[in-house]
């Protein structure tokens, strides 16, 4: 991986110097909580990049990447940008498109702040699964849009897990995809299978369901000491939050 703007569009899968039709895919992790700058050695020697939050992450009041891009830029890492989408008891009753436009302000300033470049996704963190609702949905066009007009593309981080709709089932990833066919998708989908496990490698996108997807979340570990799995890293590469795939982007 480079140093660089080799962020995610339609081109931006495509490494430099590779041969046309290939791709690569990196392993890399995401976690609330910054993990500490005197880890980030030890957790590089696995994972190509971190999820990075430009704002406070879910269940937290401050954020604790803030500020940290240059350090974890240093220590070899890429970055995929969240920002924390609003939960639907925080949309009902409100205008929604409103909200979504001032968040992606809010997002789009953070990352410039952080010096981020333009035309870098940003991932909009949507944790609750299902078809979206009527306000929902108002919230994330109109933030897909407003980040669009301040320069970013829009991505989102949502689940991949069908859930039951009526006679059917559907996925937050599915309805999405169906309306807003632009937007980059980051898919949590770690049932198994099609997830892989806990493995440590990048998970092929041809097993995931999701054919056109940036980001696999495909294995998740709640509630585990993170030095304590760096030292499994140290000693036997075997460490992992949560194991993502994804193709190629630096910034």
């Amino acid at each position: 991986m480079r140093r660089g703007v080799l962020f995610l569009a339609a081109c931006a899968a495509m490494l430099a110097g590779s041969a046309p039709g290939q791709s690569r895919s990196y392993l890399g992790f995401d976690k609330n909580a910054y993990p500490g700058d005197d880890l980030l050695p030890a957790l590089h020697r696995t994972f190509a990049y971190t999820g990075y939050w430009l704002n406070d992450p879910p269940g937290l009041r401050s954020n604790p990447w803030d500020g940290k891009r240059a350090v974890v830029r240093q220590a070899g890492f890429g970055f995929a940008l969240l920002f924390n989408g609003r939960l639907d008891q925080e949309l009902r009753g409100k205008d929604a498109a409103a909200l979504g436009a001032a968040d992606a302000d809010s997002a789009a300033a953070a990352a410039l702040r952080e010096g981020f470049p333009a035309h870098a996704v940003i991932f909009l963190d949507q944790e609750q699964g299902g078809r979206l609702l009527t306000e929902q949905a108002a919230y994330l066009g109109a933030w897909f849009a407003q980040l669009e007009k301040r320069g970013f593309r829009a991505g989102i981080y949502c689940p991949g897990i069908a859930v039951a709709d009526g006679a059917s089932s559907i996925s937050t990833a599915q309805d999405v995809r169906a309306r807003f066919p632009q937007v980059k998708l980051w898919v949590a989908r770690d049932q198994c299978p099609p997830a892989p496990g806990c493995v440590m490698r990048a998970a092929s996108p041809a097993t995931s369901g999701f054919s056109d997807l940036v980001v696999w979340q495909f294995a998740h570990l709640p509630g585990r000491n993170l030095r304590a799995l760096v030292g499994r890293v140290m000693r036997r590469m075997g460490i992992a939050m949560r194991r993502v795939w994804g193709r190629a982007f630096w910034i």
